[in-house]
C-alpha cells in the first residue's frame, strides 16, 4: 500500500503590500517632501558605495559642503558652476513640462557657444565694438544658434513623428563635430584645440571686475550669466503658469488627446517648444565660454546638459526651483575635482536619478500594507 507525498506547505507572509492608483490630486507638500526623501536615500546609498571602496562618506560629504559654500569665495565658485546649469536645467525643464524628451541640450549648449563666438571670430562685429552693443549681440547670436539646433528635432517630431530622444541624442555628436572643425582648422590658436582669447568687450563682468568700489567682491568670480539664469527662470514661470501658450504646453504634456480635442495645435507647440528650450540651452553656452573660458574650445562642458536632466528633474520642473537645485550640483561638480575615486560625484548624481525616477510611484500610486488571507 502506497501513500500519496504529502503536498508541500507554501511559505506565507502574514503581510502583503499593496499597490493603488491614486484617483484623487497628490497634496502639495508631498511632491517635494518625496523628492527630499530621495535625495537622503541616495545620499545612503551612495555612503554605502564610498564605503564598499574604501572610503568615509561622512569625511567625503563633509568636504563637499566646505568646498562648496565653506566661504564666500567657494561659494561664488559654485555659483559659477551652477550658471550653466540653471539655463540648461530650465531648458530641459520647458521641453519635459510638454513631455517632449530633449536630450539634446548638450548640443544645444555647444552650438551655442559657436554662434555666441562667431560674433568675435567670423567676426560679426569688429573687436573695438562696445560691450553694451557686443555682448547683447553673442546672447542673440548664442540663442538663436541653440534654437536653430532645436528646431529640427522639433520639426522632425511635429511634421514626421519622428522620436525626439534620438534625433536630440545623435544630434549631440554632430555639435561637437561641428565645434572640432573650426577649433581644430578655422579659427584654431596655433593648431591647438582652442580659438583665440575674446577681447575684454566680449567677457561678461564678474563681481570682481567691481572690487575697486565694492571690497567685499575681490576675488569672486560670479559673473552676469547668474542674472541671466535668475531672469530666464523668471521668464519660463511666468510663460508656463501665466500665458495661455504655457497652459497649452502644460496640457500637451498632461492630455495630448484632450488637447487635440480642444483645438490646440499639437504640432506649432511642438516646434515652438523645442526652440525656446534650444535658445535657452544656447545661451547657457554663450554664458560659459563669455563668463568663464573667454574662447572658444573643445572642452568647454563637462556633461552640463546631462547633469540638466537630473536637475530638471528633481526640480519637479519648477524654474524656480531649477535654481536651488543648480545650485546644489554645482556644489558636486565643483567638490568632483579633489574627491577620489573621482567618479564619486557622477555616481552620486547617477543614484540621485534613478531613485527620484523610483521615487515618482509614491506619487502614481498610494501603497498600502494589507493582511495577508488565508488559503
Amino acid at each position: 500500500m502506497t501513500t500519496g507525498a504529502r503536498p508541500k506547505r507554501q511559505l506565507r507572509l502574514p503581510y502583503r503590500l499593496t499597490m493603488e492608483p491614486r484617483l484623487e490630486e497628490v497634496p502639495r507638500w508631498m511632491s517635494p517632501l518625496v523628492s527630499l526623501a530621495g535625495v537622503a536615500v541616495a545620499l545612503v546609498l551612495g555612503g554605502v558605495v564610498l564605503i564598499l571602496v574604501g572610503g568615509d562618506p561622512f569625511r567625503t560629504y563633509a568636504h563637499i559642503a566646505r568646498t562648496s559654500f565653506g566661504s564666500l569665495g567657494v561659494f561664488s565658485d559654485t555659483l559659477v558652476k551652477a550658471t550653466p546649469l540653471l539655463l540648461l536645467g530650465l531648458a530641459c525643464s520647458l521641453a519635459f513640462q510638454m513631455r517632449l524628451w530633449n536630450i539634446g541640450a548638450e548640443g544645444q549648449f555647444i552650438i551655442g557657444a559657436f554662434g555666441a563666438s562667431a560674433v568675435v571670430l567670423a567676426p560679426l562685429l569688429p573687436e573695438d565694438t562696445p560691450r553694451y552693443l557686443m555682448l547683447p549681440a553673442m546672447m542673440l547670436a548664442g540663442f538663436a544658434a541653440g534654437a536653430a539646433w532645436g528646431a529640427v528635432p522639433g520639426l522632425l517630431k511635429a511634421r514626421l513623428n519622428v522620436n525626439e530622444i534620438i534625433t536630440t541624442l545623435m544630434m549631440n555628436y554632430i555639435a561637437v563635430s561641428w565645434n572640432y572643425f573650426f577649433i581644430f582648422g578655422v579659427w584654431s590658436e596655433g593648431g591647438f584645440e582652442m580659438s583665440k582669447v575674446f577681447p575684454r568687450t566680449a567677457w561678461l563682468p564678474r563681481l570682481a571686475d567691481y572690487a575697486e568700489q565694492v571690497p567685499l567682491f575681490r576675488g569672486l568670480t560670479t559673473h552676469l550669466g547668474l542674472v541671466l539664469g535668475i531672469l530666464a527662470a523668471i521668464a519660463v514661470w511666468f510663460i508656463l503658469y501665466r500665458s495661455k501658450w504655457g497652459y497649452e504646453i502644460r496640457l500637451i504634456g498632461d492630455n495630448p488627446n484632450a488637447a487635440r480635442y480642444a483645438g490646440i495645435p499639437i504640432a506649432r507647440n511642438t516646434v515652438l517648444a523645442m526652440v525656446l528650450s534650444g535658445g535657452l540651452a544656447g545661451l547657457a553656452g554663450m554664458s560659459e565660454i563669455s563668463g568663464v573660458v573667454h574662447r572658444l574650445q573643445g572642452t568647454i562642458s563637462p556633461g552640463y546638459g546631462f547633469t540638466a536632466i537630473i536637475v530638471a528633474w528633481l526640480a519637479k520642473l519648477n524654474p524656480f526651483a531649477v535654481i536651488l537645485v543648480s545650485i546644489l550640483f554645482g556644489s558636486l561638480i565643483l567638490a568632483g575635482r579633489e574627491i577620489q575615486p573621482s567618479g564619486i560625484p557622477k555616481l552620486i548624481q547617477g543614484i540621485l536619478l534613478f531613485v527620484l525616477i523610483a521615487s515618482e510611484i509614491l506619487l502614481r500610486y498610494r501603497i498600502r500594507i494589507a493582511r495577508a488571507q488565508e488559503a
